[in-house]
């Protein structure tokens, strides 16, 4: 059975959407085999990769790294599901029909959104390009303050058509000194809160990919 794809999208630019991704990754890497696609021009998932590579060696980062443009990337996320459990592909902020493209080959789409009203904007343009490529979208709170997020935010969130994660991913400066090296704070920092809120996150990400709910339902 092919792997399941798994795209992180989100038409703002600046929501943490590379650094979610490449965080992801490597928690899912610890339970099984994993690609990542940079379909983002600008290349911040390649570069961190990059320097992964540097400080880890070749062959020893526990991740597949490939680059696609948005037109190519549903096929090669495909071939790379042939090999791996997991496809996880870093969207470009600000397209449309490439996303479109590429978005319609993803079994769920995460939609990391900073609790803002500009960021709840651009979510909902972004919910609109999901629910015209297909799959189920899930959105997570990402760079969220220490304090709780205010009422009327998160009625706002509840009123977009896409279900909340329950697991919020607080601003950290350990999130930026980790990329920084090509590591994550799960690697870095494995008894932080920041590491916590990535484990969780990807417990619960990965209990709403298909297979998983598909074991669900037969049990």
């Amino acid at each position: 059975m092919p792997g399941r794809i798994l795209v992180v999208a989100q038409q703002k630019g600046g929501s943490g959407k590379t650094t979610l991704a490449a965080h992801l990754a490597v928690a899912h890497a610890a339970m099984r085999r994993v690609a990542i696609l940079d379909v983002d021009p600008q290349g911040s998932l390649g570069q961190w990769f990059e320097r992964r590579e540097r400080r880890l060696g070749e062959g020893a980062t526990g991740l597949e790294m490939r680059t696609a443009s948005g037109w190519g990337a549903k096929r090669e996320a495909r071939l790379l599901a042939r090999d791996h459990d997991l496809v996880l592909i870093d969207m470009p902020p600000r397209s449309d029909l490439e996303a479109r493209n590429v978005i319609e080959a993803a079994d769920l789409v995460v939609v990391p959104v900073q609790p803002t009203p500009v960021d709840l904007w651009a979510t909902e343009a972004t919910l609109e390009l999901v629910e015209r490529g297909g799959p189920p979208a899930v959105m997570v709170v990402n760079r969220a303050p220490a304090r709780p997020i205010g009422a009327s935010v998160l009625a706002a969130l509840d009123a977009l058509p896409a279900p909340l994660a329950a697991t919020q991913i607080v601003n950290r400066v350990a999130f930026g000194q980790t990329m920084g090296s090509g590591s994550t704070v799960v690697e870095a920092f494995p008894a932080s809160k920041a590491a916590a809120e990535i484990r969780a996150l990807a417990l619960e990400v990965h209990g709403m990919l298909p297979e998983t709910l598909a074991r669900s339902a037969a049990r």
